[in-house]
Parts: C-alpha cells; sequence; structure tokens
C-alpha cells in the first residue's frame, strides 16, 4: 500500500459510507410501524448500498487513517469520525439489535466486520474506540451465543461463511484481550474443520467473493498452535506443492461488473491474494513461493476494478486493502 493508493480508498469510501442510496436492506418487518427508513435506525451505517458495506467502509478509513496519518485526506476522516461516532448514535445502532425480528440480522458477516472496525480503534487509539465499544460488545456476545448452536458451518463463498467470521472475530478478540472467546472459537474450528482432508477446491462458484477452502485453512492458522496448523494444513491441501487444485490458485474471470453478485467475483480475486499472503508466512519454502505467485496473480486481475461500477466500488476497496496490509 502506498500513499497514493491509500489516498485514493480513502476518497473512495469518503464517497459512499455517507451515500444512502441506493440501498439494500437487511430488515424484517412484523408489522406497519417497523416501515424502514435507513438513516432512522441506522444512523451511522446507512451508507455504500448495505449495512456491512458501510461498517467495512469505516473500517477501510479507520486503516487508512493509523497507517497513513500524514494524508490530506485525514481531516475529511477525523470530521466524519466526529460526526457518526457519537454515543447517542452508537446506542442507536446497538438498540436495533434488541427487536426480535433482528436476531438474525447481518449475522455474522456484519458481525465480525463491526467487530473488526473496534479492533482497528483500538489499536489506532482513537478516542471513537470507547464510543463504539457497546455495540461491539453487542456483537460479540451475539456471536459467543451463537457457537454452540451451529451445529454445521456455513461453508459457502459469500456473507454466511463462518470461517472468515472467525478470522475476522479473532482478530477482535486479540486485541481485546479476549482469551475465553479465541478457545471457544478454536474449540468450533477443530469440530468443524479439524477432520477435513484433501479440499477439492470445487471453487469459484457465480457469486463468491470469499474462497471457502482458504478461509477455513486461514481460521485454522490463525486459531490453531503453529505446529498443529503445519500438520493439517499439509493433510488439507496435501498437492499444492504441485499446484493443485489448480482452480484455487487461477485467478476469477468478472464478465459484468455492473451486475452485484458477478462483481463479487473481483472480491474473490482479492480476498484470495489476502489469504494466500497470510498463509505463507507459515508454509514450506516451496508453498510459499506458490502462494505467493498466485496472490499476485491474483492482485493485478482485480486492482484496476476496485473503483468504476458502484456494485464494486462501494466495497472492493476494503478488500484490496486487506490484501495488501494483511489482517493486523
Amino acid at each position: 500500500m502506498t500513499p497514493d493508493l491509500a489516498a485514493r480508498f480513502a476518497r473512495i469510501a469518503l464517497g459512499h459510507v455517507t451515500r444512502p442510496y441506493p440501498h439494500k436492506a437487511d430488515h424484517v418487518m412484523t408489522r406497519d410501524a417497523d416501515a424502514y427508513l435507513p438513516q432512522t435506525v441506522h444512523p451511522i451505517f446507512y451508507g455504500s448500498f448495505d449495512w456491512h458495506s458501510c461498517v467495512h467502509g469505516y473500517w477501510l478509513l479507520a486503516r487508512i487513517r493509523r497507517l497513513f496519518p500524514d494524508l490530506a485526506e485525514t481531516q475529511a476522516i477525523d470530521a466524519l469520525f466526529a460526526d457518526v461516532f457519537t454515543s447517542e448514535k452508537v446506542e442507536a445502532e446497538r438498540a436495533y439489535l434488541d427487536r426480535p425480528a433482528s436476531r438474525g440480522f447481518e449475522r455474522p458477516y456484519g458481525w465480525a466486520w463491526l467487530l473488526m472496525l473496534a479492533s482497528e480503534l483500538t489499536v489506532s487509539a482513537s478516542p471513537h474506540a470507547t464510543t463504539l465499544q457497546p455495540l461491539a460488545d453487542a456483537f460479540a456476545a451475539q456471536w459467543r451465543d451463537y457457537l454452540p448452536l451451529l451445529t454445521y458451518p456455513v461453508r459457502a463463498g459469500t456473507h454466511a461463511n463462518t470461517a472468515f467470521a472467525l478470522v475476522l472475530t479473532d482478530r477482535y478478540a486479540r486485541v481485546a484481550g479476549d482469551d475465553d472467546l479465541r478457545a471457544v472459537m478454536a474449540a468450533r474450528a477443530l469440530d468443524w474443520f479439524g477432520g477435513d482432508r484433501a479440499a477439492q477446491a470445487w471453487e469459484p462458484s457465480g457469486q463468491d467473493f470469499l474462497s471457502p477452502v482458504l478461509m477455513e485453512a486461514l481460521a485454522m492458522q490463525r486459531l490453531l498452535p503453529r505446529d498443529t496448523f503445519a500438520a493439517w494444513f499439509a493433510a488439507f491441501l496435501p498437492d499444492l506443492a504441485t499446484g493443485e487444485p489448480a482452480a484455487l490458485l487461477t485467478p476469477a474471470q468478472v464478465s459484468d461488473r455492473s451486475d452485484g453478485q458477478i462483481a463479487h467475483l473481483d472480491g474473490l480475486n482479492l480476498s484470495r491474494a489476502w489469504a494466500m499472503r497470510a498463509l505463507s508466512g507459515t508454509a514450506t519454502s516451496h508453498d510459499a513461493r506458490l502462494l505467493e505467485g498466485a496472490a499476485t496473480r491474483h492482485l493485478d486481475a482485480a486492482m484496476a476494478s476496485v473503483a468504476g461500477d458502484y456494485m464494486g466500488e462501494h466495497w472492493l476497496a476494503s478488500f484490496a486493502a486487506l490484501a495488501l496490509t494483511g489482517l493486523d
């Protein structure tokens, strides 16, 4: 990530986190009084087409603010954060979760991104970290309660992916010093994924933005001891050294970036690059070189499309930042 690229990403996010329309709601109505206006029920996260994209748009701004504090865009970021991160607005976002119909709201993708935002504000020593904490506490509690109920992991390459939520929540738990939450997640990850062998990598599907195989591996890397993970990973992708599964290492082709679901595949290329770079850090030297090369090809396939059509522009820069700066 260069300062020029960071400034470009900041301008992209500043242009959409407060853009109210178009808007895709995750909202259940049980009566006329539940009629939905985004800014009324979500006074912070109403922009960026949908709630979760707005959350990680703010994460992107917080990450850029921490890593590149001398950018000209910093002043605009600071002014925006001072306006939106108030106790009253945070409480309105938290109170939305009290609705019985909100039990599944943004589960688990939005939950995990909110916790990532909270962790970024904390690491940045931002004055807004304390203000946002009640909302982070609410989502952390929901995640903790949900983990024992989830008998089977969700392995889809989209928002419901369980492993992706484990990865992001692990970052929050590390920053918060919540070892108990990390232990619960590690135990569940072993229950769900510990016996997986010889992943076939039948991916991507036509609307993936996450790799089910790589997200699972990344979750296990984060949550298991290094030696335990190394043995598991060798059995999980036993033919990696020979470039198999080939589909996992080949960038996805995107036929129509104005179609929101097909545009997901640009995000797949970026999130794969992020995961491959992270996994290369604990791989054998040969596998590490292979993963780094594949990561570069995936980045090259997607970086030019971070901005352009709004269906990708409202979220892709966040995934590009993950690929370029890492999780932490």
